[in-house]
């Protein structure tokens, strides 16, 4: 029995890009990620792509770590993650039975939403950094909210990096940790509780993985290549572009 599902030509090229994005995004191009999500909600589905996307993620998520994993900033992750599990629970009651359409609407509001705080956060550099536990808690709860639902939490989570002036490695290997933990803690609700990942999406992830590992190599390339100081506005630049697919598509 072929359990690879029968896409096109056309699609498959669409779906190695996404999975290349992936790659590039987990390597620190934060953003790139969104141009994934877009690719693939357009060949699959909104709701139907989270099934196919988590277990690539979780593969790039190990990448990450074995290449980052000196520069967590253990403090924050531990102020983040027991907050991101809650709103993963909440996520999966949200979206287990939530209308295509609108998940669709929500997801791209979710979008928006990050980018224009973002854009604030970075506009306002003397603000004073957020240090109360409701900061990173609502931001938490947010991130496991949204990643449940459309594998969109790395904006929120990009929002209280952003905010913490995270150093650039320190900023990636924080979110590698994170997300590993966080994706892996996702995938038995996505398999029994959804029943989005079966024998068609996991073929589907095979096939992809040398598409996302390229993307990687690439994004480590590229990222010793920026600047400290330009990191944080190109991780802004890079989740508008994601923005105006996802409104666009």
């Amino acid at each position: 029995m072929n359990l690879l599902p029968d896409y096109s030509a056309a699609n498959w090229m669409l779906l190695a890009i996404a999975g290349f994005c992936i790659g590039m995004s987990k390597a620190g191009l934060k953003g790139a990620d969104m141009l994934n999500i877009t690719i693939m909600a357009i060949v699959l589905g909104s709701k139907t792509s989270t099934g196919v996307v988590l277990p690539l993620l979780c593969v790039a998520d190990i990448f990450a770590v074995l290449y980052y994993h000196r520069h967590a900033n253990w403090s924050h992750f531990w102020k983040l993650a027991p907050w991101i599990m809650a709103g993963v629970l909440t996520g999966v009651l949200i979206g287990k039975n939530m209308d295509e359409y609108y998940f669709k609407k929500l997801m791209a509001i979710i979008i928006v939403i990050a980018v224009f705080i973002m854009i604030f956060l970075e506009v306002r550099k003397s603000m004073v950094l957020p240090s109360n536990k409701l900061f990173g808690s609502s931001l938490g709860l947010i991130t496991g909210i949204t990643t449940m639902l459309g594998n969109l939490g790395g904006s929120f989570a990009n929002i209280y990096f952003l905010a913490m002036r995270f150093p650039k490695k320190d900023f990636i290997g924080t979110a590698a940790w994170l997300f590993l933990c966080i994706n892996f803690f996702k995938l038995p609700f996505q398999f029994f509780f959804w029943d989005n990942i079966n024998a068609s999406t996991l073929s589907t992830d095979l096939v992809l993985i040398p598409a996302l590992g390229l993307g990687f190599w690439t994004g480590i390339k590229i990222v010793s290549l920026i600047q400290e100081n330009s990191y944080r506005k190109f991780v802004i630049a890079m989740t508008l572009i994601g923005a105006i697919f996802i409104f666009l598509r």
